[in-house]
């Protein structure tokens, strides 16, 4: 059962959101039994933001529902030509009881960029954030309070037009889900082993490999699975020309020798935030950063001549982690030192550091939600 609150007065992006109450939400002490072990994805929150677009009425019927299975006719176009889009962020508590997020306006401008991609209508940033702020409204104490500890957001958009027919959808579904993580290496970060792939590609020139769409993901996990099958935990794909473009889910930033950072720059590969974020923060400490092509003859060739010292690995869940060894068929790449270790543990504490209010927000990355 549910309970409905009245609608509220109209929000600084113009709509007019109405709160349903679930009923069967969990009790303070279930709650509290999962937050003290939550995993990765595995529990989620008792509500959920729902939003309505169509060719006519644009944005509208904005929503928070309780926590539940979607309704969709089996004709709607996500389940037929994988029109959808999704983000990834998280919220934190802080010390003083405050919870933030970290760059949503970056998240923000990133599912625009998708859905300008995916031929889907682009959400305004003044939206995305009140539904961000919406669901942790009514599901605020989901938050967990332990080191290392958040609620992951899970915003995302699909094409539910009942139709067959290859083109945009002219109705779309956006949702907000919330699931509460906890710390992504319990006993401490360790340097994970990454399977180059030779036979399978992310994507291509031109194609969705910048925009965070299902498909990429899709793809990946066929070479993913090939990876544990090496005893690596993470898959590395090359472009057409050998060049080097992601993990399955993450950046990847090479380490050399002088303390310059570099990345690999194109079309086909998704914008990180957390990339982005480290290397800021690495230039404010005076490192230079590249960001270009990287062909993995570089890579192999740097560490044998000792220009390239260390590699780590960089996305929202894990933020940063140090790379041991690169696996491929016929060569293997493997790292060492300390120093570049040191330095991606580093930048990885300043970081979470920030995130979690215990040091300088000073680039005004962190936005409150619970206001």
């Amino acid at each position: 059962m549910s309970i409905n609150l009245p609608l509220q007065a109209p929000s600084p992006a113009g709509l007019i959101w109405q709160t349903v109450r679930n009923e069967q939400a969990k009790t303070p002490e279930a709650r509290a039994e999962i937050l003290a072990d939550p995993g990765f994805g595995q529990h989620f929150t008792d509500h959920m933001v729902d939003v309505c677009w169509s060719e006519k009425g644009g944005w509208h019927r904005p929503r928070v529902t309780p926590y539940g299975p979607i309704s969709l006719d089996p004709a709607a176009a996500v389940l037929h030509y994988g029109q959808e889009i999704f983000e990834g962020m998280k919220a934190y508590r802080h010390a003083e009881g405050s919870i933030r997020t970290f760059r949503p306006y970056e998240n923000a401008a990133r599912m625009q960029r998708s859905a300008k991609r995916l031929a889907l209508p682009e959400l305004p940033s003044e939206i995305f954030i009140e539904s961000l702020k919406k669901l942790v409204e009514v599901d605020g104490d989901w938050v967990p309070d332990a080191a290392e500890t958040s609620l992951y957001l899970r915003p995302f958009m699909f094409a539910k037009e009942a139709f067959l027919g290859v083109r945009p959808s002219k109705k779309v579904a956006y949702y907000v889900i919330a699931s509460p993580a906890g710390a992504y290496f319990s006993g401490g970060v360790a340097p994970v082993n990454i399977w180059l792939s030779t036979q399978y590609a992310r994507a291509g020139k031109g194609g969705t490999g910048a925009a965070k769409t299902g498909g990429n993901y899709a793809s990946s996990l066929l070479p993913q699975a090939e990876a544990y099958e090496h005893g690596c935990q993470q898959v590395a794909f090359l472009d057409a020309e050998g060049n080097l473009e992601e993990l399955g889910g993450m950046n990847v930033v090479l380490v050399k020798r002088d303390g310059t950072l570099v990345t690999p720059e194109s079309d086909s590969i998704l914008e990180g935030i957390t990339r982005d974020s480290i290397l800021q923060l690495a230039a404010d400490r005076g490192h230079t950063v590249e960001r270009r092509a990287v062909h993995i003859d570089e890579w192999r060739e740097g560490v044998a001549s000792g220009e390239i010292v260390g590699a780590f690995a960089c996305g929202t869940a894990a933020v940063v982690v140090p790379i041991g060894r690169l696996l491929a068929d016929g060569f293997e790449i493997e790292h060492s030192d300390s120093e570049a270790s040191a330095l991606a543990l580093s930048l990885r504490e300043e970081l979470t550091g920030i995130q979690y209010g215990r040091v300088e927000d000073r680039h005004g990355w962190m936005l409150r939600l619970d206001v």
